[in-house]
């Protein structure tokens, strides 16, 4: 199919691409707004000011039988907000994608406290409405350049209530650029804290291998 130079790129699914001399900055400043609109005008915004988007060493916990879900419509708002929080994850905001991967785990059946931490994370995403993902590279020659990745991952151990799966996190940085990030819970279950630590240095290993090949396809 044809396609035509539109010029520099200044948006991509949503995500806000803004470009200085030196510099590129990925943000997502019209979601946050839609975000502000819809929860921040009588809950979110009377929250206290906090320093982490989750609770820290406080994971979510599945709703049980003697709990009550949400209502209808307040199960629909929770929907709707972590929709929204993991799309702000996936391109410019790689540190809240723990609290947000907590929050997906109780879409069917979110209860108030549920309902409040997502408040919590809305609350964080608002105060930190001007963080962006920057992306730059000072006076370098690429040919010249010798291509080397930093990564970092973690992982607990049963860290999941509900099914004591273990959580890992990993980030990869070009040049010191973010440019891979990811939280989730392992796919089978780890029988001690250094085979969970395997696994996130797996998984990690394949994201690697996986932007290396991306790299090499377009010329690098």
């Amino acid at each position: 199919f044809n396609t035509k130079e539109e010029g520099e790129m200044t948006e991509y699914v949503g995500c806000m691409v803004r470009r200085t001399e030196e510099t590129i900055y990925l943000h997502q400043s019209d979601l946050i707004k839609k975000i502000e609109r819809k929860f921040g005008d009588t809950r979110a915004l009377k929250l206290r000011r906090y320093t982490t988007p989750g609770t820290p060493g406080v994971g979510v916990v599945r709703t049980s039988e003697e709990e009550s879900c949400l209502n209808k419509k307040e199960q629909t708002e929770f929907r709707s907000a972590v929709g929204m929080l993991l799309f702000l994850t996936k391109f410019s905001r790689p540190d809240i994608a723990n609290a947000v991967r907590e929050l997906s785990k109780v879409n069917n059946c979110a209860n108030p406290a549920h309902f409040k931490e997502m408040l919590r994370t809305i609350k964080f995403v608002l105060d930190t409405r001007n963080w962006m993902l920057q992306y730059c590279l000072n006076d370098v020659e690429t040919k010249k350049i010798k291509w080397v990745f930093k990564a970092y991952c973690d992982s607990d151990f049963a860290g999941d209530k509900d099914n004591r799966l273990s959580v890992l996190g990993y980030g990869i940085y070009l040049f010191g650029c973010l440019i891979s990030w990811k939280s989730r819970a392992m796919r089978t279950h780890a029988l001690s804290s250094t085979e969970a630590e395997y696994i996130a240095v797996s998984e990690i290993c394949c994201e690697i291998l996986f932007v290396r090949q991306i790299l090499e396809f377009l010329g690098f």
